[in-house]
């Protein structure tokens, strides 16, 4: 698979939180040139990526990001708040602490809530896959799936580890047939892109991805 066959699968990614607006509009511009699938911008800059791109291409926003253990009357807020700002996509972090206490219930709860609060827009739910059992995994791909989000995600990548081929494959096995798969964290070559890819991956988050297609021009 060659990078211009991944390039419009990618969220071209900047959640650094000292990224500045300058940093912001010259991702929009970037991913804009190079056809990526969204812009994946911490929340404060949607407004204005969203004025800036002129619907050239949707933007992706965070909440209850990195940590996912704020209220989840402030992830509604959160998200809600996104979607009034432009937002067409919402990644969401599930609480990573109710899922080590089996509180699963309570997880799909949460996500169904978000899911209402956007609405028709695109919500995927990062479980931080590096911090769990298989078996929470497992569990997981059962509240996504319940809740009605519209992708699961690997990571943040703001923790101990990314995106692997065996979560991606794992993921395809037990989510329902309506949800898709997002790898994200440590996907920086064509190569590990392609395989997650082909492992059941329908979008990848990243920002290396668009370098090496400015460096190779």
């Amino acid at each position: 698979m060659e990078l211009r066959e991944i390039l419009p699968l990618v969220d071209h990614t900047e959640l650094n939180p000292a990224a500045t607006w300058e940093d912001v509009r010259t991702l929009c511009d970037d991913a804009a040139r190079f056809g990526t699938a969204t812009v994946c911008i911490p929340p404060c800059y949607v407004k204005q990526a969203a004025a800036y791109l002129e619907g050239r291409l949707p933007v992706c926003t965070v909440i209850g990001f990195p940590h996912g253990n704020s209220a989840t009357a402030a992830k509604v807020n959160e998200a809600a708040q996104a979607v009034a700002d432009g937002a067409a996509e919402v990644d969401m972090v599930i609480n990573i602490g109710w899922a080590k206490d089996g509180r699963f219930a309570d997880i799909t709860a949460e996500i169904a809530t978000i899911k209402q609060a956007v609405g028709d827009k695109c919500l995927k739910v990062i479980i931080e896959a590096c911090r769990l059992t298989d078996e929470e995994k497992v569990a997981l791909c059962r509240c996504v799936t319940e809740a009605g989000a519209d992708f699961i995600k690997t990571s943040t990548g703001f923790s101990a580890g990314g995106a692997t081929a065996e979560d991606i494959r794992l993921f395809a096995a037990h989510v329902g047939p309506a949800v898709k798969i997002k790898a994200a964290g440590g996907i920086r070559t064509v190569a590990f892109a392609a395989e997650l890819i082909a492992c059941g991956a329908h979008r990848i988050g990243a920002s290396a991805l668009v370098k090496l297609a400015k460096e190779n021009k």
